[in-house]
C-alpha cells in the first residue's frame, strides 16, 4: 500500500477557481482511484499473465516496475505541466491517455508489448494524478479542503483494497474468456466517462510556474531504467557483461543528471530536483527512509501472489480474499497513526516500523516452516498485523520527511518524496525479485509449493533488511529532532 505526496501548487499569482460541485469532486476522486487501483490490481493477475503470455520472471518484474518507474519519474513533470497549461486540461489529457494506454495493455499480444504499454500507462498516470491533488488544494479552503482530502485518502485506501479483492474476482471470473486482460480493459469505459464529465471541474492554472526540465527528466528516467534493467536481467541471464555495462551507464547518467540540476540552480532556473536540498543530512536520511519503506510493499505483493497462485495453486479470488484483511488492517493503522504521532512523536513511527519488521519476519518464518503444507488462510493473522503496522508507518512517514525542510522548500521536497515512493517500489521489486528467482533455481528439484515457499522466504529477507535500516534511520532522526 502506498500514499503519494505531491508538490503544493504555487498559485499566488492566480485567483482561486470556483470549487467543483459534487459531480466534479467525484470525477477528481475517480482519477485518484483509477491510478492507485492499477498500482495494485496487477499483482493478483501476475500468475495468469505469466501463464498466458509465457512470460519469464524478469518480464513479470518489468510489467510491475515499468508502470511504477514511469509514474514516479514523471510526477513532477505532470505537476508543472498542469500549473502552466491548465490543471483540468492535463487531467482530461491524462484520463484520456490512461484509457487509451489501458486498452493497449489489455490488447497486448506479448509480454514485451505489455511492458511497453505499461510504461505509457504510467506516464499517463503521472499526468493525471497530480491534477487531482492540485485542484483540490487550490479549489477548497478550510473545512471543505480537509473534507475533500479526507475523501481522497479514503478513496485511495479503497483503491488499494479493490485492487486485491475486486481484481482477484475479475481474474477469477474470466469475463468473456479474457482473463487478466479485463483488469485493464475495464479502465477504458470508466476513463472515457470521467474524461467526458471533467467539464464539471473548473479550470485552474498558474502560468508563472516553473518550466519543465525535459532533459533532466530524460536523464533520470534513462538512468533509473538502465539500473533496473541490470538488476532484473542480471540474475536471470547470469550477469553477462552488458548488464554490468548497463549498471555503470546508469550511474554515469544519474551523476550527469545531478550535475545538470546544480547548474540549473546556479543559473537561477528551477531545477527538477534541488541537489542542495538533498545535501541536507536530515532530509537525505528522510528520502532514504521513504525509499526503503516504500520498496517493501510492491515486493511483498508480487511474492505473495506468486506464492499462493503459482506455488500453492490458489485461484486469484481466494488470494485476494486472504489478503483483504491486511488491507483493512492498513486502513485501521493509517487512521490511528496521526493521533499516535501527535502524542508520541517519531517514537510512534519507530515502534510501528519495528512491528512492521516483526510482522514481515513472522510471515517469512511461517511460510518457510510450513513449505508446501502451508494453508493460505493461516496467513491472515500475520497479514493483518503486517497491514496495520505498515499503515501506521506509511501514513506519517511522508509528513515526517517533509517536516525536515524549511517551508519555502516544501513544494520541491514533496515532489522528490513522491517520486522516491514509486522509484523505491520499483527498486524493491527488482531486489526481492533477484532473491526470489535465485531461490527458485536453488530448489529447482523440489515440488512447486516447496519451491515457492522457499523463494518467498528468501525474498522477504530484503524486506526485513530494508525495514531494519529504516528503524535505525528513524532512531537517528528522532535524536536529531
Amino acid at each position: 500500500m502506498s500514499s503519494t505526496a505531491l508538490p503544493s501548487p504555487r498559485c499566488n499569482h492566480a485567483p482561486a477557481p470556483a470549487a467543483p460541485g459534487p459531480l466534479g469532486l467525484a470525477v477528481l476522486l475517480s482519477g485518484g482511484f483509477i491510478t492507485i487501483f492499477d498500482l495494485f490490481v496487477v499483482n493478483v493477475a501476475i500468475p495468469n499473465m505469466q501463464a498466458t503470455l509465457s512470460a519469464s520472471f524478469a518480464q513479470i518484474n518489468f510489467i510491475i516496475v515499468a508502470y511504477e518507474l514511469a509514474y514516479g519519474v514523471l510526477l513532477i513533470a505532470g505537476s508543472r505541466l498542469g500549473d502552466r497549461h491548465g490543471r483540468r486540461r492535463l487531467f482530461m489529457l491524462g484520463m484520456a491517455g490512461f484509457a487509451l494506454t489501458s486498452a493497449l495493455c489489455g490488447l497486448a499480444p506479448s509480454a514485451d508489448a505489455l511492458i511497453a504499454a505499461r510504461v505509457l500507462q504510467g506516464a499517463a498516470a503521472a499526468m493525471l494524478f497530480p491534477q487531482v491533488y492540485a485542484l483540490i488544494r487550490v479549489s477548497y479552503d478550510g473545512h471543505a479542503r480537509r473534507r475533500a482530502f479526507g475523501l481522497l485518502g479514503m478513496t485511495l485506501g479503497l483503491a488499494a483494497i479493490a485492487g486485491q479483492v475486486l481484481g482477484g474476482w475479475i481474474v477469477h471470473a474470466d469475463l468473456f474468456g479474457l482473463g487478466w486482460r479485463t483488469i485493464f480493459l475495464v479502465n477504458v469505459p470508466l476513463g472515457l466517462i470521467a474524461w467526458r464529465l471533467a467539464r464539471h471541474i473548473p479550470e485552474s492554472r498558474n502560468a508563472s510556474g516553473a518550466a519543465m526540465d525535459w532533459p533532466g527528466s530524460a536523464l533520470v528516467g534513462l538512468g533509473l531504467g538502465l539500473l533496473l534493467l541490470a538488476l532484473i536481467e542480471g540474475p536471470a541471464r547470469h550477469w553477462p557483461a552488458w548488464t554490468w555495462a548497463a549498471g555503470v551507464a546508469s550511474l554515469a547518467l544519474l551523476a550527469w543528471f545531478a550535475q545538470l540540476q546544480r547548474r540549473a540552480a546556479a543559473a537561477g532556473r528551477m531545477p527538477l530536483v534541488d541537489m542542495a536540498l538533498l545535501a541536507q543530512p536530515r532530509f537525505a536520511a528522510g528520502c532514504l527512509l521513504v525509499t526503503l519503506v516504500f520498496s517493501t510493499a510492491s515486493a511483498m505483493f508480487l511474492c505473495y501472489a506468486l506464492l499462493l497462485q503459482t506455488g500453492l495453486g490458489v485461484d486469484a479470488l481466494t488470494a485476494g480474499a486472504v489478503f483483504a484483511p491486511a488491507s483493512v488492517g492498513f486502513v485501521a493503522g493509517s487512521m490511528a497513526a496521526p493521533r499516535l504521532v501527535a502524542r508520541f512523536g517519531t517514537h510512534a513511527i519507530t515502534l510501528a516500523a519495528l512491528l512492521y519488521g516483526g510482522a514481515t519476519a513472522a510471515l517469512m518464518w511461517q511460510v518457510d516452516a510450513a513449505g508446501a503444507a502451508l494453508a493460505p488462510w493461516s496467513l491472515v493473522p500475520a497479514l493483518v498485523w503486517l497491514g496495520a503496522a505498515q499503515g501506521a508507518v506509511n501514513t506519517p512517514l511522508v509528513n515526517l520527511a517533509l517536516g525536515l525542510v524549511q517551508d519555502r522548500h516544501a513544494g520541491m521536497a514533496a515532489g522528490v518524496v513522491a517520486t522516491l515512493q514509486q522509484v523505491g517500489a520499483a527498486l524493491g521489486v527488482s531486489a526481492a525479485g533477484m532473491l526470489f528467482s535465485g531461490a527458485l533455481d536453488t530448489y529447482a528439484d523440489a515440488a512447486a509449493g516447496e519451491r515457492y515457499a522457499r523463494a518467498f522466504a528468501s525474498a522477504m529477507q530484503f524486506n526485513v533488511a530494508a525495514i531494519a535500516v529504516s528503524v535505525l534511520l528513524l532512531g537517528w532522526l528522532g535524536r536529531r529532532r
